[in-house]
């Protein structure tokens, strides 16, 4: 997301990615995971990809629920290990029937745990992934999805939903409906301004509108509509 956004910072939530006109934050996030899919693996980005992200309005104008977009599996992981047969599976705190060594830990596109993905390096705090989704996987709300991920401004009123691709802990809940180890619809960010953080701080730094703020660098979910 660094390399792509050409910033240190990350895309923040403007996802567009050079695309314009209506539903173009969702075109920019599906636009980017062929991108780092062909990078990971020449060839792979001529699949058809989707950004498991929801909107408020899509290129119709109309509501665009995450779970919607990405096909009905089963999917994969970059190495060939099974994250979810179906959606039946896949609507679940941690994806139902998984490979037990993705599961809690949803890999990066080259296949390495996101929770650390330099084997000789200590693990970092990277599990928030944007999803502006609920735990079916449906917009969560208006504001949850910084203005149709065409936004990365500093407005205190838009709070991206996220979900953690590793749990933040193992406890299953948290204080005010907080679901540390929901995958797709844990809490809300800061923010949609661009920023990374892999620094372990306990939580958003006070003040910040930061999408990373809270252990994270703006990463987002890539489906292949086929295997």
């Amino acid at each position: 997301m660094r390399e792509l956004s050409g910033s240190q910072d990350g895309f923040g939530g403007d996802l567009r990615f050079g695309e314009t006109g209506p539903g173009a934050g969702l075109r920019g996030a599906d636009k980017i995971c062929a991108t780092i899919a062909d990078k990971s693996l020449p060839g792979a980005g001529s699949k058809t990809w989707r950004a498991f992200l929801s909107a408020a309005a899509g290129e119709d104008g109309k509501q665009v629920d995450a779970i919607d977009r990405i096909g009905e599996g089963p999917w994969y992981d970059r190495l060939g290990r099974l994250v979810a047969n179906n959606k039946q599976e896949l609507v679940n705190e941690r994806p139902a029937g998984a490979d037990e060594a993705v599961a809690d830990d949803l890999p990066n596109e080259d296949g390495v745990p996101n929770h650390q993905p330099d084997p000789s390096q200590p693990a970092v705090d990277n599990h928030d992934t944007l999803t502006g989704s609920n735990a079916e996987g449906r917009l969560y709300g208006a504001t949850a999805t910084c203005s149709d991920w065409t936004s990365a401004a500093a407005d205190r009123r838009s709070k991206p939903r996220l979900g953690h691709s590793w749990p933040r802990n193992f406890g299953g809940g948290g204080p005010g409906g907080i679901n540390m180890a929901h995958w797709m619809s844990a809490h809300e960010a800061a923010g949609c301004t661009p920023g990374v953080n892999l620094v372990d701080a306990g939580g958003p730094a006070q003040g910040s509108t930061s999408v990373g703020s809270g252990g994270g660098y703006g990463g987002i979910y890539c489906f292949a509509l086929t295997p």
